[in-house]
């Protein structure tokens, strides 16, 4: 059965991907990882972290990824910088295909996370992890005493807001329309909480700022009046998007596409295993999606040591 089948194939190089590698190279499951073309994750465009245990001082997300990768390089993992572009997890071994070929495995841990939605900004981009954020519990410490405002109507939006209160002066939420579509408990939290105010029926155009975010441009979208806001940080809540396309009618997904997980770590197909933020939509954290790869990783290896045992009983 197993052939020329890898033990183990992860898909994805963020804190899950590479926590399941390291894990991996300890099991003797030789992972063989596809990175991506764009490897690392959110933690790639995060600039200080200080939540991340075993770090005293604050590190940087692309130095943490590094750490991270270089430790499971020296352990024997198998780094290639390829995107998957299909899988075939109805046939076993599983199909994974690259641009450059065919790999298959008895074994698969899919960590391809979920992006943030972005405003699409030239200057949102530019200032992303210098007072741009897309997690008001990794960033909101850094703005003790600052004022901030939050874009989005929904329940992460509230859910930032309200949580950022707890570190700034005053949290402006700026919404396309002129009501929340936030559940009603959160509207009622924030709605009565005296340092959130509301900025209906307007858009973000710009971010200002060279160095940090000094204010942000908004547009009126009924009149378009354009005004600008003095701001130290920006928090877009929009959403996230999972990244789970390749993943689509091989894998069970929620109606928002994440893939839908059973006891703990396992997908819908037996031996394909998920971590992080493609099927956490609640924590988002990179030692969350760490504690996952580890997980998943745990359940490949007594997957893959039950099936080599069964083939050679056969034999």
């Amino acid at each position: 059965m197993e052939g020329n089948a890898e033990k183990l194939v992860i898909i994805g190089s963020g804190p899950a991907g590479l926590t399941a590698a390291i894990y991996g190279c300890r099991a003797d499951l030789q992972p063989l990882v596809f990175t991506g073309t764009k490897y690392g994750g959110q933690l790639m465009v995060t600039s200080e972290v200080e939540n991340f245990p075993g770090f005293p001082d604050p590190v940087l997300g692309p130095d943490l990824i590094g750490k991270m990768r270089a430790q499971a390089e020296r352990l024997g993992a198998r780094l290639v910088q390829e995107d998957v572009v299909e899988v075939d997890f109805k046939k076993y071994p599983f199909e994974i295909r690259t641009g450059t070929g065919v790999t298959r495995a008895l074994s698969v841990v899919v960590a391809t996370g979920a992006n943030p939605r972005r405003l699409n900004l030239e200057s949102e981009m530019r200032l992303m992890g210098k007072g741009v954020s897309n997690c008001a519990v990794c960033d909101g410490f850094f703005f003790r005493g600052k004022k901030v405002a939050v874009v989005g109507g929904g329940d992460t939006a509230m859910e930032e807001a309200t949580f950022l209160t707890k570190f700034a002066s005053t949290v402006q939420v700026i919404h396309r329309r002129d009501e929340l579509r936030a559940s009603a408990a959160l509207k009622k939290e924030a709605d009565e909480n005296p340092k959130i105010s509301f900025i209906w029926n307007s858009a973000v155009t710009e971010v200002i700022g060279s160095g940090k975010v000094q204010g942000v441009k908004v547009r009126n979208l009924k009149t378009g009046a354009e005004n600008e806001l003095t701001v130290d940080g920006l928090f877009v809540a929009i959403g996230y998007e999972p990244n789970t396309d390749v993943f689509r009618g091989q894998l069970e997904l929620d109606p928002k596409g994440y893939i839908v997980v059973k006891n703990h770590t396992e997908s819908s197909v037996p031996g394909v295993f998920v971590a992080g933020d493609v099927h956490d939509f609640r924590y988002r954290q990179a030692i969350t999606a760490a504690a996952d790869g580890c997980k998943a990783l745990l359940d490949a290896e007594r997957f893959v040591k039950q099936k080599l045992e069964t083939a050679i009983s056969i034999r």
